[in-house]
């Protein structure tokens, strides 16, 4: 497994690397939306497994919204709906998570089906976004999802004892999303002190809003990172499925990968709106 995992991870690399440093941007949302469009697949595999025609209906009507949206050269469409998908996370999804696994996947079909033609979409348009900014802090954004994720996996591995949602992820704890957390405040010290300001998102929230607030920023993205990963792992419980799909051989599906950033993106798009 631990080898079939390497490879893969190699492979994506080999994919990606030149992309990201040698060919200009729109490559860059080309292959971002290749992921996000898998990923539309694997959720609708999801909410309907027997119906694997329809899933890629489904992601074709994504890639119809986004194409939709692109075509409007509109920005305030976009925004709206960034801010749709920011409001959800904020509003609606800490609900369904308290619920555990004491939903019923049948009678919410619709309600998900909806829920995907906004956050996936969203999702491509603030990576989109933040990569206009600049490389670095496009990079910077989606590293600070990683290193949460790290810190959380090494600390909840040595320290973890209090489960922090036992019925959609027995492996996460308390103590792992505190040490994620603060690796992640660390992390964002050097990115504020070694790169120039303007370049990363916690630059620009520190100099123009000060450092408590840039802190306060980073506690929200990394909340809000753990709330996609729980997200997603409640849905795959509800499915009964292990992992959302096996498009990447030891990695699971691409939604397993990208779980954490289908929150974080778009509110760190937002931020960086205000700066």
């Amino acid at each position: 497994m631990l080898k079939t995992r390497v490879i893969t991870a190699l492979v994506l690399l080999a994919v990606l690397l030149p992309i990201l440093f040698l060919l200009p941007a729109f490559y860059i949302g080309a292959f971002f939306l290749a992921a996000l469009l898998a990923a539309a697949w694997e959720w609708s595999t999801l909410l309907a497994p027997q119906a694997r025609w329809a899933a890629w209906l489904y992601a074709l009507f994504c890639l119809a919204i986004i194409l939709f949206l692109l075509g409007m050269q509109n920005a305030s469409w976009q925004f709206a709906l960034l801010l749709l998908s920011v409001i959800f996370w904020f509003f609606v999804a800490p609900f369904i998570l308290a619920k555990g696994i004491d939903l019923s996947l049948q009678k919410l079909r619709p309600f998900y089906v909806v829920l995907g033609l906004i956050l996936l979409p969203a999702t491509w348009f603030s990576l989109v976004f933040l990569r206009e900014l600049g490389l670095v802090f496009l990079l910077t954004s989606i590293a600070l999802v990683w290193v949460a994720d790290i810190g959380a996996y090494f600390v909840g591995k040595a320290f973890g004892k209090r489960k922090l949602a036992i019925q959609i992820s027995p492996g996460k704890s308390v103590e792992g999303a505190i040490g994620g957390l603060v690796l992640s405040y660390g992390y964002a010290l050097l990115c504020v002190i070694y790169l120039p300001f303007e370049s990363t998102l916690f630059g620009a929230w520190a100099i123009r809003f000060g450092w408590v607030a840039m802190f306060l920023m980073v506690t929200v993205l990394v909340a809000f990172s753990i709330f996609g990963d729980l997200f997603e792992s409640q849905l795959k419980r509800l499915a009964g499925v292990k992992d959302s799909s096996h498009l990447l051989p030891g990695h699971g599906g691409v939604l397993d990968r990208v779980d954490a950033l289908i929150p974080t993106m778009p509110i760190a798009a937002l931020l960086a709106g205000f700066v």
